[in-house]
């Protein structure tokens, strides 16, 4: 195993930089994931790290070996393509030890990590069968299997789910958590799937543009975004940005006033002094999971009533039922649970911990708490 290091990694094609300055440190053993939508830069990153592309500047360090001008295949990594990369005329078997016959490796060791492999992703009733005769899911396990023999010192996965049907990612995103349980190897996955972010990652990497956003454990990320855009990106659903007015006697949200509590007097104080003490527009951030129903909830000290939302639409999802409602001039979702038996078109009163409600700046995006 070993650690990865990138030092102020950049990568242009001509006039186009896709990736700017990156500065990020996978810990040996680590799952890290890189999130973000489509075109952020986050293959492109991983792909620096494979040696599949080159670094326009800075450094990549596999261990403390300086990587940037060694061919892929002597970093010492597996990597685990989107599409499978299978052979289509090798079995199953030979797909997976293929890299151990070019690497000469002894015939009882490359029997052995065979064995292991098959018996670990359940593929040994499919060891002489062609990649045509299975199914998307035990494809994605031979490519997996073809990882793991190789004993490398850094996994690397690029979108390897994003082919399955909901349930298939499911599975397979138990097999890859249980894989990374079982060898501790350093592992880099990257996904446009926010989900697999939280389920998978010890460390979530946030990306936009080819900018990092943020950096963070999954439950920190999720409940301490730095931005709008981690806000917003995190969660299922996402978070709920309204339009408020901030001033002396709290936030404003049409009829309603959210006081603000005693751990965000500060962060609020300095909102407003910014603004020269003046009444201020800001962005209010409230996770959908984070409202109660207030017929069921417990009221703590920093909660408060918003009475006689109007539901515009109800969504059962088996045990939990989301909702959209009005509040102010914008439109918000909470996730209540079965005892909220309400219908569309009528009224609810709903609770909210305002420890939980996040404050950011309209023309920044920045999280005011984390910057006051």
């Amino acid at each position: 195993m070993a650690s990865v290091t990138l030092e102020n990694v950049i990568k242009r094609y001509g006039d186009l930089q896709a990736v700017h300055g990156v500065d990020l440190e996978i810990r040996d053993g680590e799952f890290m994931v890189l999130v973000g939508p489509s075109g952020c830069g986050k293959s492109t990153t991983l792909r620096m790290i494979a040696g599949l592309e080159a670094i326009s500047e800075g450094t990549c360090r596999i261990g403390d070996r300086v990587v940037n001008d060694v061919p892929p295949q002597r970093r010492n990594i597996a990597m685990v393509f989107q599409n499978y990369a299978l052979y289509p005329h090798k079995s199953v078997r030979e797909n997976i030890v293929f890299g151990l016959k070019r690497a000469k490796t002894e015939p009882a060791e490359i029997h052995k990590r065979l064995a292991e492999a098959a018996r670990m992703l359940r593929l040994e009733p499919y060891l002489d069968r062609k990649p045509a005769a299975l199914s998307g899911g035990q494809r994605q396990r031979v490519a997996m299997g073809r990882a793991i023999v190789r004993d490398a010192d850094v996994f690397l996965f690029d979108e390897p789910l994003s082919n399955l049907d909901a349930k298939l990612r499911h599975d397979m995103r138990t097999e890859i958590r249980r894989i990374h349980k079982n060898y501790g190897t350093t592992s880099i996955y990257v996904t446009h799937d926010q989900v697999e972010a939280m389920t998978l990652a010890d460390r979530v990497v946030v990306m936009r543009d080819g900018w990092i956003e943020q950096v963070g454990r999954p439950m920190d990320i999720y409940l301490h975004p730095a931005n709008l855009f981690t806000a917003t990106f995190i969660g299922a659903p996402s978070m709920n940005i309204l339009d408020g007015t901030l001033d002396a006697d709290g936030v404003h949200l049409g009829s309603h006033t959210l006081p603000v509590p005693p751990a965000k007097q500060a962060v609020a104080a300095a909102a407003l002094e910014a603004g020269g003490g003046r009444a201020r527009p800001i962005k209010i951030g409230i996770r959908p999971d984070f409202f109660e129903d207030c017929a069921f909830a417990t009221m703590g000290p920093n909660s408060v009533r918003l009475d006689g939302l109007r539901v515009e639409i109800v969504e059962p999802l088996g045990f939990d039922r989301e909702i959209t409602f009005h509040i102010g001039e914008s439109s918000a979702m909470a996730r209540l649970d079965l005892r909220s038996d309400i219908a569309e078109d009528s009224t609810i009163d709903l609770c909210v911990d305002l420890e939980r409600v996040h404050f950011f700046d309209p023309d920044s995006g920045k999280n005011l708490e984390l910057v006051a």
